[in-house]
């Protein structure tokens, strides 16, 4: 064990020992370090102004990805790198690529939001130096630019894309020695301490599991995409905090299920969903921004227990189940069957979410719908998973899970009693719809009203069902602009 926090920030190792559980990066790159280019905005993930580049060591070597700075803890930040728009450069030392571009094409005006954007931008250039027009948007989904539109910023990226030299690039230049760096730093525990708020970061996942026998109150915190608005909106004290965003990285494939570690990130997840469950890469990609898919893992998400929760609707629909864990203990509990109230889950004290096992379901229809104001970067009014498995004809199995309909994310029993032994037709969805109303009494608030997500919930059921009997009726506005040409 070491009392002592280590990382890389830019091209400084920094060493620290007082560190609070609520300590955030930006405020440590601001008020300590005086790297005031990451700007504050909303402090809560939403508007990417406070973007930053975090590199860590991954299964495939070292990876730098953006991460919203406002709700990063300085704790989670052991053994990795952050970079910064202050150390952005070309190697002439000019202007990186990327801000080249954003001046040429007039992509700033008051500038509030163009470094975010330019950490933003810079993460896909890295790791996609020919991004077509969708990943582009969608590297931008965490950003919001209130003066500027767009459509020059869009300009920007697509010029750099095309003019290419990441192998000159700064960062491309010194990965070893990063790499060695970061990889000094691993293996051990870390506890932290000031002013009475205790930050413990385990050394691995066996590690975690012995702190939380011996203080099982600590609070689990991972991505902090939720953890952290209550730091800078409700000024909770998380002490003692346990960081686990580093652990339970696994993800393994075979040909009946997917195993993932509940510190997978969606981000992480994301190619392993797609490729299995084609019809759900919209819905995941619509989780949050590139930002916070960066950030938030799995196992959070279901740990959480918010009944807004993305993952959940889609993996209780694919029958998903989890692995909790106490000490050596484990037991498996069906996902539907982990969330009890709101506010509740079959969690108990010093366990925890260690995997999620999800049938691969090769044979069934699936969709995945999310319902919210804004299409990007948003939460969700309603969340929708459907699995249906036909035979003959007629439907074997139907699996239709819900979010924002009731305390918890819930199956729709009677919906799926409905459609289970039917003919696969416009009638026996017609027919689901209706039970809806038996299985949810869905409450009012800011997002929508009850009868909006009722009658949305509702519509879902003939959206499915025309998706799947291959009309040419258009059933949904297209997202991407590569969709929109």
């Amino acid at each position: 064990m070491t009392t002592e926090l280590r990382f890389l920030l830019n091209d400084q190792e920094v060493r620290l020992s007082a560190v609070r559980a609520s300590d955030t990066l930006l405020g440590y790159l601001r008020e300590e370090r005086r790297l005031t280019g990451t700007k504050e905005g909303c402090a809560e993930g939403d508007c990417g102004a406070c973007t930053v580049l975090v590199g860590r060591l991954g299964r495939d070597g070292l990876i730098y990805e953006p991460v919203n700075a406002c709700i990063r803890f300085l704790a989670s930040l052991h053994g990795q790198h952050v970079v910064t728009i202050e150390y952005l450069k070309a190697p002439d030392g000019g202007l990186h690529p990327v801000q080249r571009a954003m001046v040429d094409h007039h992509a700033s005006q008051c500038g509030f939001c163009t470094p975010g954007i330019v950490m933003s931008l810079c993460g896909l250039w890295m790791t996609q130096p020919d991004a077509s027009d969708a990943q582009i948007e969608q590297a931008l989904q965490g950003n919001l630019c209130r003066c500027t539109g767009y459509a020059p910023i869009i300009r920007a990226a697509q010029a750099v894309g095309r003019e290419g030299g990441q192998s000159d690039d700064l960062l491309q230049g010194e990965r070893d020695r990063v790499t060695g760096l970061l990889r000094d730093m691993q293996g051990r525990r870390i506890e932290l301490n000031r002013d009475g708020q205790r930050a413990i970061i385990p050394a691995d996942t066996d590690d975690l599991a012995e702190i939380l026998a011996q203080t099982p109150d600590a609070r689990l915190v991972a991505g902090a995409t939720d953890v952290g608005l209550w730091v800078t909106k409700q000024m909770r004290n998380i002490s003692p905090a346990v960081f686990i965003g580093h652990l339970m990285k696994e993800i393994s494939e075979t040909e009946t299920e997917i195993r993932l570690g509940a510190g997978v990130t969606y981000s992480e997840a994301a190619p392993v969903i797609s490729s299995h469950f084609p019809a759900a890469r919209e819905y995941w990609n619509r989780i949050g921004g590139w930002q916070v898919r960066n950030m938030g893992t799995i196992g959070a998400n279901i740990a959480n227990g918010s009944p807004i929760g993305d993952t959940p609707p889609l993996l209780i629909a694919l029958g998903a189940r989890l692995i909790l864990r106490h000490g050596m203990t484990r037991r498996e509990i069906a996902l539907h069957d982990f969330f009890i109230d709101y506010g509740k889950q079959d969690l108990r004290t010093g366990e925890f979410v260690e995997q999620v096992v999800i049938p691969t379901c090769p044979q069934a229809r699936i969709a995945a719908y999310k319902i919210s104001k804004r299409s990007d970067s948003d939460i969700s009014a309603v969340a929708a998973g459907f699995c249906i498995a036909l035979e003959d004809g007629r439907i074997a199995d139907a699996r239709i899970a819900f979010g924002g309909m009731a305390a918890t994310p819930k199956r729709a029993s009677h919906a799926e009693a409905a459609l289970t032994g039917q003919p696969f037709s416009a009638d026996s969805f017609a027919a689901a719809a209706d039970a809806l109303a038996d299985d949810f009494q869905p409450l009012t608030d800011w997002r929508a009203s009850a009868e909006y997500r009722l009658t949305v919930a509702t519509n879902l059921f003939r959206r499915f069902w025309l998706e799947q009997s291959g009309t040419d009726q258009p059933v949904r506005l297209p997202l991407a602009m590569e969709e929109r040409a």
